[in-house]
């Protein structure tokens, strides 16, 4: 491939990215790579369990907010979709959404002001971490 063809396709990538079938093969790529790199670390946790990997967890015993998203993604490998909502479910709202961004989503992200997105990311942070207290049993008595 010369350089002049790479430009070709460049160009051509770019000018899809406004239409609706430019949309689908992008959501159609997302979803796709998503699918092997969930399918390649359900496969290499089979082979390997790492234990827990959040270094918050490890030393403290309470977990993150972002715990169970590394799960969510060996649980989808495995097709487990019930055990992928119940590890992070807001790990599976944002991987949704970027998913679907292409589709128009990501225009209305862009569109929101800066400090309403910092607002909405604080607080699926916060949405997360008490789901990730309640599921690892640290918030019953």
């Amino acid at each position: 491939m010369t350089a002049t063809t790479g430009n070709t396709l460049t160009a051509r990538w770019r000018r899809s990215a406004g239409s609706l079938p430019g949309a689908l093969l992008r959501v159609l790529l997302l979803g796709g790579g998503g699918a092997l790199a969930a399918v390649t670390v359900a496969a290499l946790h089979d082979a390997h369990d790492p234990g827990v990997l959040c270094p918050l967890r490890l030393l403290t015993g309470v977990p993150c907010p972002l715990c169970g998203s590394t799960t969510v993604f060996i649980e989808a490998g495995h097709g487990n979709w019930p055990a992928m909502a119940a590890a992070n479910p807001v790990t599976v709202a944002v991987a949704a959404a970027l998913l679907i961004a292409p589709l128009g989503a990501g225009r209305w992200w862009s569109r929101l002001p800066g400090n309403r997105r910092g607002t909405l990311i604080g607080a699926a942070a916060a949405l997360a971490w008490v789901w990730q207290l309640h599921r690892l049993g640290i918030s019953r008595p």
